[in-house]
């Protein structure tokens, strides 16, 4: 993993000691939507790191609507396994309102969260838990990104306008890797619905003066399935509600 460059100079390796609790609380949840070829593997090498980790863990599974078996397959996983619990919502709602969910059902005392469509690997998630000592955030951003020149190029435009209108140095906004005081949700309130809401937690966050860290993680090829964050209609709402949420944010 590589070092982001923001509050990360000069930062000690805890003891064992000072991470300890933070390793024993967590809640892991995965937003899907039509991911029927992937759920299944991806839950259970979370369960599997967890389990290593001897820590006190929940896995959320949060079915956005899915027309596919998805919520079929996650209610199976979680009628054996009384660690893993599914929310689902009846109809397609759009990311924001599936992360909005996964925090709302976290229970435990650090929450992560990354994509169900196995472009990450989990087993990365444990060396973040030794930074939440000192800071309320890791945001991690993609090394060697496996997305098209396209992709690339618009993420890093979008990248750099959240960071110019809202004062933060983030590498990679919407990096679906991310881990987080649970703390954090119960004073700030969230308002967007899809692509923005990375975005969102962050600016108001760093509003709230929390301390955030960034760490480098591996990105992998979707194997299974076809993204969709790349729909205009997407793309077109996320700027709509980025310019009402810098309204919102500095009219506070």
């Amino acid at each position: 993993m590589q070092k982001g460059d923001w509050q990360q100079k000069n930062v000690k390796e805890p003891a064992a000691s000072e991470t300890d609790g933070a390793e024993k609380s967590i809640s892991v949840f995965f937003p899907c939507y039509n991911e029927q070829g992937n759920v299944a593997k991806t839950v259970k090498q979370a369960v599997l790191i967890l389990e290593k980790l001897g820590a006190d863990f929940e896995v959320i599974i949060v079915d956005d609507g899915s027309s596919d078996k998805t919520g079929q397959i996650a209610d199976e996983i979680a009628n054996n396994d009384e660690r893993i619990k599914v929310v689902h919502h009846p109809v397609n709602l759009g990311y924001g309102e599936a992360l909005k969910s996964g925090f709302k059902a976290a229970t435990k005392e650090l929450v992560f969260y990354t994509d169900g469509d196995g472009q990450f690997d989990i087993s990365e998630m444990p060396q973040l838990l030794p930074l939440m000592s000192q800071f309320d955030i890791v945001s991690c951003f993609r090394l060697n990104r496996q997305d098209s020149l396209l992709r690339k190029i618009n993420g890093w435009f979008w990248t750099q306008l959240v960071c110019l209108l809202f004062k933060m140095r983030v590498r990679d906004i919407d990096c679906a890797f991310k881990l987080y005081k649970r703390e954090i949700f119960d004073n700030i309130e969230l308002s967007s619905t899809g692509a923005l809401i990375d975005a969102e937690i962050l600016a108001r966050a760093v509003r709230k003066g929390y301390r955030i860290t960034q760490e480098g993680v591996h990105h992998y090829p979707r194997t299974v399935g076809s993204q969709t964050g790349a729909n205009l209609r997407v793309i077109f709402r996320a700027f709509k509600e980025l310019f009402q949420l810098y309204k919102r944010i500095h009219s506070s």
